[in-house]
């Protein structure tokens, strides 16, 4: 096999939806159904408003995924014909009191001064003008941000479409396999094992297993730093379609059904909600939007996203075995556009281009510093 990708979520499917389209011979390992799928409770937001304090090229890169996004979803819907469900009207991020309003104000005045002549698009929409965007919006809500390069999807149908898509361009896609062991061969390339079992070999490897990219990223060399950050989503019953733009606490679904969140807690591998988590979140958004506390609470569930120590993606090449690659990030929607675009041409190059070596691990080391 010329390439094999580890993790068959967002991440991993996309990049293996891209080589698909780029390379005649690509695997995608999937663990199964026990895996830790971070999509299962992604909020669903393509976004832009807010990334990249600090890293103007995570920013930048962010803006352009979000750019690419509808001819993505065009390109996937076209070839497979599972619908994304992508809309772009662009997003609000809303404050529920004057702190957190002038406290988002200072990130995106910074994003703007950072992004220089590239520019940084938002307005600042007050209450109660913004009540013409987003009806029924809170009296104590003080205003939000609006960005128009900011859009919603839905998740699980768009990694539907990813393995639809990966399977039509002649992918071979290989379930129930946990990787854990690597072995490198002296004449190049790679065997892939679960336990003592080899499930395949190929020439170069892309590691995109999420939380178990640490384990098999030392196995070449790589120390990649991911850690845990439990999230947790409240869904209402359906509603008529009243929410006509994404925002950071609501959505509505095509379906008419609201999305409450989203939350942050370091709870380990712990999958189970927490009762005081989802009364914060339903606190909040109704907060929001008062109109919530008519809808009946459907379901709720946790995830367990991928982080790392600055929130900011990790994309890595070993140096001792360089066919072999390791991507993590907290962003798998948002990026799917460049992931499953651009990112493929670097694995057949082999090698990351300078502009996005800022994401490499070097970042961290804390002897590299001036």
């Amino acid at each position: 096999m010329d390439i094999a990708v580890i993790g068959g979520g967002l991440l991993g499917s996309a990049f293996a939806y891209g080589l698909s389209k780029l390379s005649g011979s690509v695997g995608l390992i999937d663990e199964g159904d026990n895996a830790i799928r971070t999509a299962r409770g992604n909020f669903g937001l393509v976004w832009v408003q807010g990334k990249g304090q600090g890293m103007p090229e995570y920013a930048r890169w962010s803006r352009k995924s979000a750019n690419d996004w509808l001819a993505f979803s065009d390109e996937l819907n076209d070839r497979t014909g599972t619908t994304t469900g992508y809309h772009r009207p662009g997003g609000f991020s809303i404050a529920v009191d004057e702190v957190e309003f002038i406290a988002n104000l200072k990130v995106l005045e910074q994003l703007r001064h950072e992004a220089g002549d590239d520019g940084y698009d938002y307005e600042v929409v007050e209450n109660p003008a913004l009540a013409q965007s987003l009806p029924g919006i809170g009296p104590e809500v003080p205003g939000a941000t609006y960005c128009p390069h900011d859009g919603h999807v839905n998740p699980l149908r768009l990694l539907r479409a990813l393995q639809e898509g990966f399977d039509l361009n002649g992918g071979t896609y290989l379930s129930r396999s946990h990787i854990d062991r690597i072995r490198p061969l002296d004449s190049g390339g790679f065997e892939l094992f679960s336990g003592d079992r080899l499930v395949v070999g190929c020439e170069r490897l892309v590691i995109a297993a999420g939380h178990g990219s640490s384990d098999l990223g030392e196995q070449l060399g790589l120390s990649v730093p991911v850690f845990p950050v439990q999230g947790q989503i409240v869904v209402t019953e359906r509603s008529p379609n009243i929410l006509g733009y994404p925002t950071n606490y609501v959505r509505q679904t095509d379906e008419g059904n609201f999305m409450l969140g989203p939350s942050a807690r370091d709870a380990g591998f712990d999958l189970d909600t927490q009762t005081s988590t989802l009364q914060d979140i339903a606190r909040q958004c109704s907060r929001a939007f008062p109109y919530l506390r008519d809808l009946r609470i459907q379901r709720t569930w946790a995830a367990l996203r991928i982080m790392t120590p600055d929130g900011f993606p990790v994309y890595t090449q070993s140096s001792e075995f360089p066919g072999a690659f390791s991507f993590s990030c907290h962003s798998g929607v948002t990026l799917a556009a460049v992931h499953a675009h651009e990112v493929p041409q670097w694995v057949l190059n082999g090698e990351i281009p300078t502009a996005y070596q800022c994401f490499g691990l070097e970042r961290f080391d804390i002897s590299s510093s001036p």
